[in-house]
């Protein structure tokens, strides 16, 4: 295995390790589960945001089986890839290129699908009522941030380009 800063015996492996399990903290602060969230901070400080289980668990001093559940989860949400080289027999997880425009547009389909349901919800409780209310600005806020969503990137996208 390279060694890399993050698992350098100096101050600087030391800083990366406190930056790893600090992101993994806001994190899991967000709903990520804590040993997918250490896992994905550990690729993000990969050389070429790339490492296997065995590297990961060495990274974070925790078992296999434990990394073996956080990376099947990151692959499940789209966090990151499993790729395996030729001709070798373990596999690979990548941090994907472009993450978080991919995993923001990719959200278009659930926006839509909870729109689809608060609106079932209006229906069910009746647009009159309180209820109804609450339930219709609620899905009229995932409608406002599906529509301006694809501008939002272009805008991103520009100035990605610029750097």
């Amino acid at each position: 295995m390279e060694r890399d800063e993050a698992e350098r015996g100096d101050g600087a492996g030391a800083a990366v390790g406190r930056f790893v399990e600090r992101f993994a903290l806001d994190l899991v602060a967000a709903g990520v589960p804590r040993m997918a969230a250490r896992a994905f901070a550990g690729l993000l400080v990969a050389p070429g945001a790339r490492r296997t289980a065995a590297e990961i668990a060495a990274l974070l001093r925790v078992s296999p089986a434990a990394v073996s559940g956080a990376v099947r989860y990151l692959v499940q949400v789209g966090l990151v890839v499993r790729e395996r080289d030729p001709g070798e027999r373990r596999d690979h997880y990548r941090v994907r290129d472009d993450l978080w425009y991919e995993t923001i547009m990719q959200r278009d389909h659930m926006l839509s699908g909870w729109e689809r349901t608060l609106e079932a919800g209006v229906d069910a409780v009746g647009a009159g009522t309180e209820a109804g209310r609450r339930l219709d600005e609620t899905r009229r806020f995932f409608e406002f941030l599906r529509e301006e969503m694809p501008a939002l990137m272009d805008k991103w996208r520009a100035r990605r380009a610029e750097d």
